[in-house]
């Protein structure tokens, strides 16, 4: 099972477009029935961990995204590296969190898997010590 370069460029300005938009539906009908997902953080943040199953990708994002200030996230995608079915997404996250009012800005890489035109692998690589001292700023991280 294998993608072309140019079916996984699709597919991952598809996922790009749709997080811009915050679609947590459309977003999860990228992903194949079983997934490989992670991303690392503190036990104390509820969205971070891995997924296996295409079902947990939308409550990910429900999860996650009522923790931030609605209009003040801000992604800058700075990079798309496409080679099969690897791709990788440079960006860097800026998000202000709504109990605390701090905001953090972090490097981020997310490494996509794409098998047969859907998503079978999402890591997400950050700076989690600036997201867990933003989130914990009380010092209770």
């Amino acid at each position: 099972m294998t993608t072309d370069t140019d079916t996984s460029r699709m597919v991952a300005n598809q996922f790009v477009e749709r997080l811009g938009k915050q679609d947590q539906d459309g977003i999860q009908e990228l992903f194949a029935p079983e997934i490989d997902w992670h991303v690392p953080g503190s036990d104390k943040l509820p969205w971070t961990g891995s997924r296996t199953r295409r079902e947990e990708v939308a409550p990910y994002f429900t999860t996650m995204w009522p923790h931030y200030v609605p209009g003040q996230s801000k992604v800058v995608l700075e990079r798309t590296i496409v080679e099969g079915g690897d791709v990788m997404l440079l960006a860097t996250f800026s998000h202000l969190i709504a109990a605390s009012g701090q905001r953090f800005t972090t490097p981020a890489a997310l490494h996509l898997v794409i098998e047969d035109g859907r998503i079978v692998q999402m890591h997400l690589y950050e700076d989690t010590l600036i997201v867990d001292q933003a989130f914990h700023a009380d010092g209770t991280s």
